[in-house]
């Protein structure tokens, strides 16, 4: 396993992430549900062989689940008896937690409120990296990165991250940062794959130059590009109620049909195809990167 900087700073992950999406029963309501269906012993089993592996580092969400990704994986950590100080937790704050007003978004209020909650669903007393899920368009951030300096003063979060914003606003808020003497984001959790290759436009060239890391999220599109799909197979497993991310299938058949063949010639899956070409620009391109992957590699 290779470990890269978590942005620029001094910590260092695997180049794998554990990606905990799916941790949680099945059988409830609710968008995330329709992916999972794990139990605890199953959830301590996946944590454990990507422990074995190497990988010390585990995203995961307060939406997921409705909190119960969090808490399966802060339980299989336990279980396994594995040191806090040997692994990093990431989780994220941004998504409905409830269902009054308040209950979301990346005001103060709602942060403040949601991280502690986080912290005793993955029984802990600090998170290495917590991420503000998707883009408020309410909230100053100048309001959202007070609340993350003040909880990185307090001990309660040691780096923070940002998860699919556009390259502008990420920009605005580093300057925002440094005008302010907040801290930084360190990390940008974003979709990339050899079949949705927008990032390379304006996110690669924000993060070099900005000094940031990238945790890029569904690698393998949603598992089209694991191999074990084509064209009229598609609405099979997981994408038949869970179809996401939105990807142009026809582009995706075209590069599944273009990584047969390659990985026929290595002896290797169209899947590790897949995951080796965002490894790849990740070398040329970039040295902080991480791939964020599911159990089944297709996150």
């Amino acid at each position: 396993m290779r470990y890269n900087q978590l942005g620029n700073t001094g910590l260092f992950v695997s180049e794998l992430c554990l990606g905990t999406m799916t941790f949680g029963p099945s059988g409830q309501e609710g968008l995330y549900h329709d992916i999972a269906g794990m139990d605890q012993a199953t959830a301590d089993s996946i944590v454990k062989c990507c422990l074995a592996a190497g990988v010390n580092f585990f995203d995961t969400a307060d939406v997921y689940t409705h909190g119960h990704s969090e808490r399966m994986l802060g339980q299989a950590l336990k279980n396994l008896g594995v040191p806090r100080k040997d692994v990093v937790i990431a989780t994220k704050v941004f998504n409905p937690s409830g269902s009054g007003p308040n209950d979301r978004g990346s005001s103060r209020g709602h942060i403040m409120d949601s991280v502690e909650a986080s912290l005793e669903r993955l029984q802990t007393n600090y998170l290495d990296l917590y991420q503000v899920h998707a883009n408020d368009p309410v909230t100053p951030i100048e309001e959202t990165l007070r609340a993350f300096d003040d909880l990185i003063s307090r001990g309660l979060v040691r780096y923070i991250g940002v998860s699919n914003w556009s390259a502008w606003r990420i920009a605005k808020a580093q300057g925002i940062a440094e005008r302010c003497g907040f801290s930084r984001f360190q990390t940008v959790q974003a979709y990339y794959s050899i079949a949705g290759r927008d990032l390379e436009r304006e996110i690669a060239p924000m993060l070099t130059e900005e000094k940031m890391g990238l945790m890029v999220w569904s690698p393998l599109a949603g598992g089209l590009l694991s191999g074990k799909f084509g064209p009229g197979s598609a609405s099979e497993g997981r994408r038949a109620t869970f179809d996401f991310p939105p990807v142009d299938k026809d582009k995706a058949w075209s590069c599944v049909a273009a990584m047969r063949p390659i990985a026929e010639n290595h002896g290797t899956s169209v899947a590790s195809v897949a995951l080796a070409y965002v490894g790849i620009l990740a070398d040329r391109d970039h040295r902080f990167w991480s791939i964020v992957t599911d159990h089944s590699g297709a996150s």
